[in-house]
C-alpha cells in the first residue's frame, strides 16, 4: 500500500509516524509542483491554507485537513480529518465525509495500522470545535479578570489534565483558525460568537 502525503515537514513526519511500516505499507512526500504519483491513499495536510492538491485523483479516497470546510464543497471521494497542530500527535486521526467515502477511509487506514474515529459530518467535527470553544470561554474569563492567561493555562492543565492550557492551545493551532471556525459555526449558533477579548487579541 502507498500513501501519498502533502504537508510540512513537521505534520509529514507526524502522519508518516501513525502507520505501520510492517504491513508492507509506503509513505511518500509529495512536493506540489510534481505530477501525482500513483497511491492508495492521498493525504493533504495543507488543504485549507494552500492551493489543493490532489483535485485530480479521482478513484482513490483523498483525505484533506479540512475542519472548517464542509463535506458538501468537496469531491465524494474526499473524507476530511482533523490535522490542526496539537492534534495529530494523538493515535487515532478524526475523520468525517460522506458515508461511502468514510466507510472505505476506515478500511484502508486500518490496513495501514491506523485508527480513527469517525465523527459528525459537522463544520468543526468534535475536537476542534471543543477546543475552540474552551479557548473562547478563556478568553471571556480573561476579560472579566477571573486571572491571567498563564493562570488559566496551569488550572486547566493541572485541574482537566489537558495537554495544553486554552492559550497554548490557540497558539499551537493558530490564532485565525481558532476564529475563522468560531465565526462559522456563529452563523447558525451564536453561542460560538466571538469573545471580545479574542476579538482584540
Amino acid at each position: 500500500m502507498e500513501i501519498i502525503i502533502s504537508a510540512t515537514d513537521h505534520q509529514f513526519q507526524l502522519l508518516a509516524d501513525k502507520f505501520n511500516k510492517n504491513n508492507h505499507i509506503i509513505v511518500r512526500y509529495y512536493v506540489s509542483d510534481e505530477v501525482v504519483p500513483a497511491g492508495d491513499i492521498y493525504i493533504d495536510a495543507s488543504f485549507e491554507e494552500e492551493e489543493p492538491c490532489f483535485s485530480s485523483v479521482q478513484n482513490r479516497i483523498v483525505l484533506v485537513n479540512a475542519v472548517c470546510t464542509p463535506s458538501e464543497m468537496l469531491p465524494k471521494n474526499f473524507v476530511r480529518f482533523n490535522g490542526w497542530d496539537g492534534f495529530l500527535s494523538q493515535p487515532s486521526l478524526e475523520i468525517a465525509g460522506n458515508d461511502e467515502s468514510v466507510t472505505k477511509a476506515v478500511e484502508l487506514l486500518e490496513t495501514a495500522g491506523l485508527t480513527s474515529v469517525v465523527s459528525a459530518d459537522e463544520l468543526g467535527m468534535i475536537g476542534p470545535r471543543v477546543v475552540a470553544m474552551i479557548i473562547n470561554e478563556a478568553y471571556f474569563a480573561l476579560a472579566e479578570n477571573i486571572s491571567t492567561k498563564e493562570e488559566i493555562n496551569t488550572a486547566m492543565k493541572l485541574g482537566t489534565n489537558y495537554p495544553y492550557g486554552p492559550f497554548e492551545w490557540c497558539e499551537l493551532i493558530g490564532f485565525r483558525k481558532v476564529s475563522t471556525l468560531l465565526q462559522s459555526l456563529a452563523k447558525t449558533n451564536e453561542r460560538y460568537s466571538l469573545a471580545p477579548a479574542f476579538q482584540i487579541n
